[in-house]
């Protein structure tokens, strides 16, 4: 190659000719971001990476994100199995596996460019036809012939004409023996059993159902796929699969972090290493305010149905509505992960508003002798009745929503060892390092996600709405429910400021609280009584976002 065709190749791989218009408005967005995290200090251990996230994701490059994908053709053996050994060398972080005549036009060799990053979206989220090993396990696959063949020989052997006919049969009517053309097989699983018809590739049930085996193949038999989406274990019979194979960057590795479901569960380890859960207990009452603020995210979750989100995408969206960024990433992940940017970058931005957007709303419903109103001291908690606590929620959280067990024990699990006494190291780690590593790639993942191309539509701007909605409606929500609490506790009343701490943002929230008190009596303090619906406003929202994953997930 001459010295100008070098030059020339260089400069066609430079990112300048990648560039789109929605790059260039993302990096005004990006900036924005920064500026809200370094000048104004909004939330900056997060708002920071996730801003040079978009940033980045904004940049044609080759490294940081997907950096190569490839296609090949994998031949069976002689056997005509594919096996688990050719699968798992031909792709690093993610393959999507198809018949050769099933294959899609062929994709560029790099994805620099918004139009190969489409066209490898549509490619590796193509459904896969598989039965899912967690669901639904192929247990017995055996022709027609081969099951009357067994029957008869075991009457033989035990003198029993009644096994003349395979009891699996004895549901099925005009079952035929193979004739060579039309193979009859006897699938059994467990949800029952099962006679399959083979056409060609295709197979179909009594009633004329096609049955959607796995990649077509002439064996129903499951893959078992990995949490990356690789295949690691294989036994189709077929003659060639096509393979897509993704040769992943440095950020499209860390961001399995998030689609693994490993960053967010991790964060509330650090969370509740963090934070005191004594309040809640000295004043069980105040649970009640952290429950009253989750009326944002469920009236969120019907005015985005209203709009015309699905119910999975309305749920992220409503979940806004607890300022809770992890568990906002761990719902979206599960429900609606083509909306993760913009639900996560709604739920911390507004997370870092608090103090902008909760006092004008807790000034318009309160008067001022509710402001002034003086809580009376907290009693101390001992040692043991926290350790119970974290073991009790734990238990029955978990009995009775086990969704929310990544979320809720791991929060438990760091307020253990914070309360225990013995487990300083444990408890220093789980404060500083491992909470802040996990924040850098959770918040730089969260950012990368923010491609101009998918983020910069009519619906992120719908969704962005709707979390200042969802935001103000669950400060409301714990207000008039500190209102209403004093109409019963008259003796004993509750300042309602605290109210606005329900919402899930640890532990500024309680911080607005005690703010705007203060505005009204200086001498007025009221942190510690904030504390207790902000710890109850993270259990809830945990919580609820297990009720969605349970109820919108399967």
């Amino acid at each position: 190659m001459s010295l100008f065709d070098s030059l020339i190749t260089f400069l066609q791989g430079m990112g300048v000719f990648s560039l789109s218009w929605q790059m260039v408005g993302m990096w005004g967005i990006a900036i924005l971001l920064l500026y809200l995290g370094v000048a104004k200090q909004y939330e900056p251990l997060l708002m920071v990476p996730i801003a040079f996230g978009a940033l980045i994701a904004n940049i044609p490059d080759n490294g940081m994100l997907i950096t190569q994908l490839n296609q090949q053709v994998i031949s069976s053996n002689e056997q005509g199995e594919v096996t688990a050994t050719s699968l798992n060398n031909v792709g690093y972080l993610r393959v999507h596996v198809a018949p050769l005549q099933q294959a899609p036009s062929k994709v560029p060799a790099n994805l620099t460019t918004p139009e190969s990053r489409s066209q490898y979206q549509e490619i590796m989220q193509q459904p896969m036809q598989v039965y899912p090993g967690s669901q639904l396990t192929v247990s017995k696959i055996k022709s027609v012939r081969e099951s009357q063949e067994k029957a008869k020989a075991d009457a033989a052997r035990l003198g029993d004409d009644s096994l003349t006919v395979d009891p699996n049969l004895k549901d099925f009517q005009n079952v035929t023996e193979d004739n060579g053309n039309e193979p009859v097989f006897l699938l059994t699983n467990g949800e029952g059993t099962t006679v399959v018809r083979q056409q060609g590739v295709n197979y179909f049930d009594t009633s004329g159902n096609r049955i959607p085996v796995d990649l077509k193949t002439q064996k129903l038999e499951p893959l078992v796929v990995s949490a990356a989406g690789k295949y690691v274990a294989v036994g189709q019979h077929t003659q060639e699969l096509l393979v897509t194979s993704i040769h992943g960057g440095l950020y499209d590795w860390i961001g399995l972090g998030i689609k693994a479901e490993i960053f967010p569960p991790i964060i509330f380890l650090g969370v509740g290493a963090l934070t005191d859960f004594g309040p809640l207990l000295a004043a069980p009452r105040t649970l009640l305010l952290g429950a009253a603020a989750q009326v944002g995210v469920a009236a969120t979750f019907f005015m985005a149905l209203f709009m015309g989100f699905t119910p999975n995408e309305s749920a992220s969206i409503g979940i806004i509505g607890g300022a809770d960024g992890p568990t906002s990433i761990f719902l979206t992940m599960k429900l609606a992960p083509h909306l993760l940017g913009a639900v996560a970058v709604a739920a911390y931005t507004y997370m870092s508003l608090v103090p902008l957007i909760q006092p004008p709303i807790m000034a318009l419903l309160t008067t001022k002798k509710e402001r002034l109103i003086r809580m009376k001291s907290l009693r101390t908690v001992s040692k043991s009745e926290k350790l119970f606590f974290a073991v009790l929620v734990t238990i029955v959280t978990i009995l009775l929503i086990p969704d929310a067990s990544p979320l809720i024990g791991m929060l438990m699990l760091g307020n253990f060892l914070r309360e225990c006494k013995v487990t300083e190291r444990l408890v220093q780690a789980s404060q500083n390092e491992i909470i802040n590593i996990v924040t850098i790639f959770l918040g730089t993942s969260v950012g990368l996600t923010m491609q101009g191309d998918r983020f910069l539509q009519s619906e992120t701007l719908l969704i962005i709405l709707l979390g200042i909605v969802a935001f103000g409606v669950a400060t409301a929500g714990g207000v008039i429910a500190a209102k209403i609490m004093n109409l019963i506790w008259r003796k004993n009343p509750v300042n309602p400021l605290i109210g606005s701490a329900g919402v899930s943002a640890v532990p500024m929230a309680a911080r607005v609280s005690h703010n705007v008190g203060q505005k009204y009596d200086p001498s007025n303090y009221l942190l510690m009584h904030a504390m207790g619906p902000n710890v109850a406003g993270v259990i809830g929202t945990a919580v609820i976002a297990g009720y969605y994953i349970a109820t919108l997930a399967k």
